[in-house]
């Protein structure tokens, strides 16, 4: 039987900010998941994108598949909604969806907007390593 008690830890870890190591999927943004990533100086995939976007969604089995690659296992893959996380969208920079941010530790290192190509994305990517 599950206590009241085990549910109530388990709620609380899932609270917990963490850095999400999704393999092959982007977690949803979070300021606290992005500044520790930052903080820990990892690798960093910032998706911006929208559930109505074709393009967001060509560029979601790219994503998808090159984040499972173990080239990129350590990288931080961080989802955000274009249109509930307005504010976020204007502190990187960004004019659209389907917008794609790369990062090494607090530096920014790439970006493209509107890229389904899969080997120009991959190439994005690398260069955060």
């Amino acid at each position: 039987m599950i206590t009241r008690r085990a549910v109530l830890i388990a709620s609380a870890l899932f609270a917990l900010p963490s850095v999400p190591t999704l393999a092959g999927a982007s977690a949803p943004y979070t300021d606290a998941a992005f500044e520790a990533a930052k903080k820990e100086n990892k690798p960093i995939l910032i998706e911006i994108a929208a559930d109505w976007c074709p393009t967001c969604k060509a560029q979601e089995p790219i994503l998808s598949d090159l984040l499972a690659n173990d080239d990129f296992k350590n990288m931080v893959a961080l989802r955000v909604d274009f249109d509930t996380q307005k504010d976020v969208v204007r502190s990187l920079g960004a004019q659209s969806q389907s917008t794609l941010i790369v990062f090494v530790g607090e530096k920014e290192v790439g970006r493209s907007v509107a890229d389904t190509n899969a080997a120009s994305i991959e190439d994005l990517l690398r260069r955060a390593f």
